[in-house]
């Protein structure tokens, strides 16, 4: 596959901005490679619905400024019915997790959630922040709108919110004691 096909699969895969420096360590390229595969690629999406979006050292793949009614039309449609089970659940993961990366989202539901934060970040009921640790990469957290969606004041007044809380944190704990059990570690 060409260069510029296979970082189109990567940026539709990933559904979020990715840095020239990730996708040169994704691919095992040169960051020249990349920046030559991605102005390829940008050419070929210039008759296409999809363009290639960039900011800064990071590039992500965006709908075509031409397709702006229909985009709009589509994601009143899409704000006006309910989040789903999926969301829900990737909502419950957020609020009693986070701030969570979408990589640890995914492993907990098992499945991929890109589409289901997009849909929760149009929503404004989850915002993307960066992580501290890695600058690279963001978490997800609940929202003030969130909150008042929900009439609470505070995260900490949802139901058994402490409790819940606590429990992961020991199950973690557990979790992590038998890992390092299983690796001869202490």
């Amino acid at each position: 596959m060409e260069l510029d096909a296979t970082l189109e699969a990567v940026l539709f895969f990933k559904g979020e901005a990715v840095s020239i420096k990730k996708l040169s360590q994704i691919l095992e390229k040169n960051p020249a490679e990349i920046q030559d595969g991605l102005r390829v690629l940008e050419e070929k999406l210039k008759t296409r619905g999809i363009r290639l979006l960039r900011i800064g050292d990071e590039v992500a793949l965006g709908t075509a400024s031409k397709a702006d009614e229909i985009i709009e039309k589509l994601t009143k449609e899409e704000l006006s019915r309910d989040i789903g089970r999926a969301g829900l659940e990737t909502l419950s993961i957020i609020i009693y997790r986070g701030p969570i990366a979408r990589r640890e989202i995914d492993y907990i539901r098992g499945v991929n959630s890109t589409f289901i934060l997009r849909n929760l970040l149009i929503r404004g009921l989850v915002e993307k922040v960066q992580a501290e640790k890695d600058q690279r990469s963001f978490l997800y957290k609940p929202t003030l709108e969130l909150l008042s969606h929900l009439g609470l004041e505070k995260i900490e007044d949802l139901p058994e919110y402490t409790r819940v809380k606590e429990e992961i944190k020991k199950f973690e704990e557990s979790e992590k004691q038998t890992e390092e059990g299983e690796n001869g570690t202490h």
